[in-house]
């Protein structure tokens, strides 16, 4: 089957040679212009995966991406000027999966967009009858490969494919410390690179999302210059 790339970019070039790009890489192409128009038609018919420029006319993608997080968990991948820092940890938080920084190789996108694609799938694979290895539980936590599920004392927590990865890596080994290189190995393969500071912020909005449903949830340790571990029992 398949998969349907939504692209969005007020800059026709860019968005006539990266649909090019992916047509020829077998992929169908939705391009959009503006945030509005890019929303209306994701939550009419959603994608596989959007790519999302942050800049943009009627609605930038950082309001694009707030909204389609209330009804979506879809890969996002947001496209950002060399000198937006913040940009990108707004978009982080927000729930954007990756970003890449204009100008951008081609081929670095083609890659990005199939390694959320084939962790997207294999997150949320339906096992044929749910193996229990396919089900992780740590104290108040149950994770749910097979349903891409994420359960804090009953209370379920939407969570990105990225996130997800990154519970699973932590709590699959709690007490043991997790590097961040090891994490982003973890949630986005070793032939994507992205910096520490990107699992630095998932990890913050993960933290924020086990908050809001309970407020002394702290499993999540760091410790600084060495990396992350999920608390023991």
């Amino acid at each position: 089957m398949k998969h349907t790339i939504a692209l969005v970019d007020d800059d026709r070039n860019i968005l006539e040679s990266v649909q090019m790009t992916l047509e020829q890489e077998g992929f169908i192409v939705r391009t959009y212009t503006d945030g509005e128009s890019a929303l209306q038609g994701l939550l009419a018919k959603p994608a596989d995966l959007a790519v999302l420029d942050i800049k943009m006319p009627r609605m930038d993608g950082m309001e694009v991406l707030q909204r389609l997080r209330t009804r979506s968990a879809m890969p996002v991948i947001f496209l950002t000027s060399k000198d937006d820092e913040l940009d990108e940890l707004m978009g982080l938080r927000l729930g954007a999966d990756d970003y890449i920084t204009k100008p951008f190789s081609q081929r670095l996108l083609l890659e990005r967009i199939r390694t959320l694609l084939r962790r997207n799938e294999t997150s949320r694979a339906e096992g044929s009858g749910a193996a229990p290895s396919g089900v992780i539980t740590r104290g108040h936590l149950t994770l749910d490969e097979t349903k891409h599920q994420c359960l804090w004392k009953g209370l379920d927590i939407q969570l990105t494919v990225t996130e997800f990865l990154l519970v699973k890596a932590l709590a699959a080994r709690p007490g043991m410390v997790k590097s961040r290189d090891q994490l982003i190995d973890a949630a986005y393969g070793e032939s994507v690179y992205v910096d520490d500071r990107t699992i630095d912020s998932h990890v913050k909005r993960l933290r924020k999302k086990f908050r809001a449903c309970d407020e002394e949830f702290d499993q999540i340790e760091t410790l600084y210059g060495i990396g992350y571990r999920y608390k023991e029992a």
